[in-house]
């Protein structure tokens, strides 16, 4: 029976993020993703700022938004995340509902049109030679806190957590 050290595996840190019902035909939305898929999440930024297409602003809210998702769940499970090590996974486009109008014709008839809506999802997740970096870099921290000294860093540090006041929570 070995239970002999085995290498920390942490899984990338992924965060996505979904815009729905947005009032924007999916066709001239697909040209914009296109654009910032595989790209790294600050270049993805900067080519959607700078893009003339009125889809633009509105993934860039999105990708935004997947960016500070996968921050959050970093803090969440106590990781240390480079933002500038994300990249853009996946970003796709799906057909939303449509929305069916009439509009008047002559001799009282009416045309039929549909104003289409789309569904914005884009995903980033950290880069592999990044997590890998920050694996290494956790199991290197879990051996340094072997032994004596790590006994006393982990006694310390509880000591300093336990001497902090207590946060109150807001209502």
């Amino acid at each position: 029976m070995a239970t002999s050290a085995q290498p920390v595996v942490t899984a990338a840190i992924e965060g996505h993020a979904i815009a729905r019902h947005v009032k924007l035909s999916p066709q001239k939305a697909r040209l914009v993703m296109d654009l910032i898929r595989g790209q790294r999440a600050e270049d993805a930024v900067q080519i959607l700022r700078f893009t003339k297409k009125r889809a633009a602003p509105i993934i860039e809210k999105v990708l935004a938004s997947a960016i500070a998702n996968a921050e959050c769940k970093a803090d969440e499970a106590r990781e240390s995340l480079d933002v500038d090590q994300l990249v853009v996974s996946e970003c796709f486009v799906n057909e939303g509902a449509r929305w069916k109008r009439i509009r008047p014709a002559p001799f009282g008839r009416a045309y039929r049109y549909q104003k289409r809506t789309a569904h914005l999802v884009v995903k980033v997740s950290e880069h592999r030679a990044a997590a890998a970096e920050r694996a290494a870099s956790a199991a290197a921290e879990k051996a340094r806190e072997k032994g004596v000294a790590g006994t006393v860093k982990r006694v310390r540090r509880a000591l300093a957590g336990a001497a902090q006041p207590a946060k109150r929570k807001k209502k």
